[in-house]
């Protein structure tokens, strides 16, 4: 099994690098946490603009029709640059919910101009975002229906603004296949975010270690510190293959399997990273002023994000017959 990219898809990555890059994310995140969302729209029009809304839209419906592994290129650089909105729902999940429902949606969710969030419990209880979509849905079980959003309910990483949602008007029953398809496909962007997130907590906390001093050497070359920076790095390296195997098997009959130990891998490394970035920066990564807690904050939320570490582990061990 190949994992590199190709030439494209490493193109790709770097425009959206440049894109986010320089753009000022972190301020949009604070600001959208307090419910201003100029920027953040600005920069959701930017990478519409850029296909990446088209991504699960078929190419006949104005998409791009691209393949999971494009779509795990694109959700590791919006983890990597802490980017704020439904996007996972908007661009993952909805464009399979409404298929079969409004085809007519699918044109104006690949331009960026319709924004969709749903809630799907269990794991997925409130609609995130739900202040600023054209549609909320409601996915419980295999019924779909559009829903009507409650009081803000406040996320560990006040940039994820979610909502209780109530059922509104039926659109459809879903077959079961097509809400696992929508489950999986959600939960391997969200592991990317999460690689994404880690990648940038290691590289700051890299960076840090190598300008802050003490006893008259930068704390990077104590040999401690080191060690936990480079476990960081082997379990992102480990948990780099899984993501991009489970993009490979993305509806195949492996696909719970390998989606859901994505998803742990992912979420454990990234959650290392963020443990390890915080004890390299000390008592300046707690204070509000620095951006590091915007990364820490939203690895916590995502690691629960579209399945608990529980869930997945669940699945996997069912998937190899021990449960």
């Amino acid at each position: 099994m190949k994992f590199a990219l190709n030439d494209e898809q490493r193109d790709f990555a770097k425009s959206l690098d440049d894109l986010l890059g320089a753009a000022d994310v972190p301020a949009a995140a604070r600001a959208w946490g307090e419910g201003d969302h100029a920027a953040g729209r600005k920069l959701w029009t930017r990478l519409a603009d850029l296909g990446v809304h088209g991504l699960c839209v078929p190419e006949d419906a104005g998409g791009l029709g691209a393949t999971p592994v494009d779509v795990v290129v694109a959700f590791e650089q919006l983890g990597r640059h802490l980017v704020p909105g439904p996007h996972v729902e908007s661009i993952v999940v909805a464009p399979v919910v409404l298929a079969a429902v409004d085809p007519g949606a699918l044109e104006r969710l690949a331009s960026g101009e319709l924004v969709v969030t749903l809630a799907a419990p269990p794991h997925t209880p409130y609609a995130l975002d739900a202040d600023i979509a054209d549609l909320v849905l409601l996915l419980d079980g295999g019924t779909l229906c559009t829903a009507t959003a409650g009081a803000l309910h406040r996320s560990v990483d006040t940039a994820r603004r979610l909502f209780p949602v109530t059922a509104a008007e039926h659109l459809a029953t879903l077959p079961e296949d097509t809400v696992a398809a929508a489950f999986d496909a959600a939960a391997l962007a969200c592991s990317a975010q999460l690689l994404g997130a880690g990648e940038r907590l290691l590289a700051e906390a890299v960076e840090y270690a190598k300008t802050r001093r003490q006893f008259g050497r930068a704390i990077g070359e104590f040999q401690a510190l080191k060690h936990a920076l480079a476990d960081v790095r082997v379990g992102l390296d480990f948990a780099r293959p899984l993501l991009y195997g489970a993009a490979l098997s993305l509806g195949s009959a492996d696909s719970a399997r390998d989606t859901s130990a994505a998803k742990v891998a992912a979420a454990d490394a990234a959650y290392r990273a963020a443990r390890t970035a915080l004890q390299v920066h000390g008592a300046i990564g707690y204070t509000l002023e620095h951006d590091l807690g915007l990364w820490i904050t939203k690895v916590r939320a995502l690691v629960s994000a579209w399945g608990t570490p529980s869930v997945h582990r669940t699945r996997v061990l069912a998937a190899l017959g021990t449960a």
